[in-house]
């Protein structure tokens, strides 16, 4: 199934996206569709944006001389992260920063520049612990789930494949009898 939909998104090297990549010498690997590429820009995408950092479309960018992967779909993971989203993931990792360190939190939350100014000590190490467990093992265990789902896919789809000619084996020599 998720091979399926990725396969059918392919780029003509006679398309816009062809031509441009042509014209810039990008490199085809950063839209390939494989299984290897698209897990790994899961992988890269998450793992910035969970980071609570400006610019994680260019920390994505950057990341691109050392890991091939699906740009596309790295810089769409990223914006998991958006304006409405940030506030309760930021939360979620500095509550999960307070539980790995075994510290009990800040209670009574306020939204105020002077309140955040005023306990910003108590708030960067969970927040960071956190982030860190969300950026590394999260990102991977998707990474991985991603790897499974399309293997699983592409077995499927050579099950399915091997029943129909089996089926059509079995026709053409009922057909003969």
């Amino acid at each position: 199934m998720i091979r399926q939909i990725f396969k059918k998104k392919k780029h003509d090297p006679e398309s816009k996206i062809g031509k441009l990549l042509e014209k810039y010498k990008i490199p085809r690997e950063y839209f390939s569709i494989n299984r290897r590429s698209v897990s790994r820009g899961v992988l890269v995408g998450l793992f910035w944006g969970f980071i609570p950092m400006p610019m994680q479309m260019l920390a994505v960018i950057m990341t691109t001389p050392f890991i091939r992967f699906n740009v596309p779909i790295a810089i769409s993971m990223v914006w998991l992260s958006n304006p409405f989203t940030m506030p309760e993931m930021y939360y979620m990792e500095y509550k999960t920063g307070n539980l790995l360190l075994g510290r009990p939190g800040l209670e009574h939350v306020e939204l105020s520049l002077d309140w955040f100014s005023k306990h910003w000590s108590d708030i960067v190490v969970p927040l960071y612990v956190g982030t860190a467990f969300y950026s590394i093992v999260v990102s991977y265990c998707i990474y991985l789930l991603i790897n499974w789902l399309w293997v699983r896919s592409v077995r499927k789809e050579k099950h399915r494949k091997e029943q129909e000619r089996r089926e059509r084996l079995r026709l053409k020599n009922t057909e003969e009898s």
